[in-house]
């Protein structure tokens, strides 16, 4: 089958920034030109669109197995393609956590078999995601996983960390940390200042993060391994990652939409549709996030997609769970709080959004040229739209951002030449 996008702006990093025809024939890239009119096309008019390597969201949580009433494999590859990703990483805390090669072969083959997206594992660093001894790394690395995490939760015990550093640099692979010593966010409902203090709410100080974060990246650079810093979410965590990089430690790292666009104000009102972890922070926090993306520290954004059950929302603040849907608002928030404040250009969105997550988790993509597999995303730049949380494709509909106008969106996603999203419509 052959698909051709005509007459778009095409925005990648190998070709720049050009008015192009794409034609993709066989779930490949064929041609790049202008004036391309192969006979029995199928066409996708772009005029006035944007063409980009396919989005790819390399920290989701699609919760198969063991807990398919917040989300499974279906709805959340189907999220996905409504949002404008071509692929996604799903992580490991799943129940039970995946932990094993046989459980990541499960995953993919699930997924290939019933995905609207490619999807990509992460297994667990410990068995259990307990903390006490290490996972078969090893072995899921060879049996697919881009990478291993025991996201949830950070690995108190640095020799385990380290060793899982060591097994994971045989591979090439990075591990993934969620940086926040439980030690001292204890219990913490929300960010720790001025705003938990009015409330009367127990603090997740932003120093628990700064803590891990810096533990995490000196183990790194001791072993020379490679680490990433999941959902950087305090100016100490983009500065600790900001001199380990001038130091030479690979270490990358990624902020999320939520982190980059809301403050701990928003808990004025006890909506637990903005709680998370780690918690929003203050403006001062947000406004490093911006300097390191602006200045090359933080290299991916990715939205921590973490659906739950309504009912599991509905409760009193301090008794729900953290986390909220992210799949379908990442790009619109990207674009409305980055590109059209003029805090980032397009470039520099494709680069935090697909090349470098692919960089980072050694994926095919990230960039358009030809005889690359055809995974690419259209946008509207200009389309202003609502956020309606009950017409998302997710089962977790919990939103920070419903009711609220973004200006920016997918219109069409592209998956291995396949048209699987047009115009807000799934089509698998």
């Amino acid at each position: 089958m052959k698909l051709l996008l005509k007459g778009g702006r095409v925005v990648s990093p190998g070709l720049g920034d050009v008015e192009a025809d794409v034609l993709v024939d066989n779930g490949m890239i064929a041609a790049i030109g202008a004036g391309l009119s192969p006979a029995g096309a199928q066409i996708l008019e772009a005029a006035g669109l944007v063409i980009v390597p396919g989005l790819v969201d390399m920290h989701v949580h699609l919760r198969e197995p063991g807990q398919e009433a917040k989300e499974d494999i279906v709805s959340g590859t189907r999220a996905a393609a409504a949002g404008g990703f071509t692929a996604v990483a799903t992580m490991a805390n799943t129940r039970p956590p995946i932990d094993n090669a046989a459980l990541v072969q499960s995953l993919q083959r699930r997924a290939e078999l019933e995905g609207a997206v490619k999807v990509f594992v992460v297994g667990a660093v410990s068995k259990g995601q307990e903390g006490k001894e290490l996972a078969e790394i090893g072995d899921m690395f060879a049996a697919g996983a881009v990478a291993v995490s025991d996201d949830g939760r950070h690995v108190r015990d640095a020799r385990l960390f380290r060793l899982a550093l060591e097994y994971a640099g045989m591979f090439g692979r990075p591990v993934i940390s969620h940086a926040e010593d439980e030690d001292l966010a204890g219990e913490g409902l929300m960010h720790e200042g001025r705003v938990s203090a009015m409330l009367g709410m127990r603090g997740r100080p932003a120093v628990a993060e700064d803590i891990a974060a810096s533990r995490d990246i000196a183990l790194a650079e001791y072993v020379q391994s490679l680490v990433h810093i999941a959902h950087v979410s305090t100016s100490g965590a983009v500065d600790a990652v900001r001199q380990a990089k001038r130091r030479g430690v690979r270490v990358t790292a990624e902020v999320t939409p939520h982190h980059l666009s809301l403050t701990d104000e928003e808990l004025f009102g006890f909506n637990t549709a903005f709680k998370v972890n780690p918690p929003l922070r203050s403006a001062n926090h947000i406004e490093a996030l911006f300097k390191g993306i602006a200045d090359g520290t933080i290299d991916a954004i990715a939205s921590d997609h973490s659906p739950h059950a309504y009912e599991e929302k509905d409760v009193e603040f301090r008794y729900a769970p953290s986390g909220f849907a992210g799949l379908e608002t990442s790009l619109g928030v990207v674009l409305t709080t980055l590109y059209h404040t003029g805090r980032a250009g397009l470039m520099d969105i494709v680069r935090l959004m697909s090349t470098n997550p692919c960089r980072i988790l050694g994926l095919e993509g990230g960039d358009i040229s030809v005889g690359k597999p055809a995974d690419l995303t259209v946008l509207d730049l200009d389309a202003a739209w609502t956020v309606e949380a009950g017409r998302m494709y997710t089962r977790g509909k919990a939103t920070p951002f419903d009711g609220r106008r973004l200006k920016g969106r997918a219109v069409a996603t592209i998956v291995a030449g396949k048209l699987v999203m047009r115009d807000g419509e799934v089509l698998v």
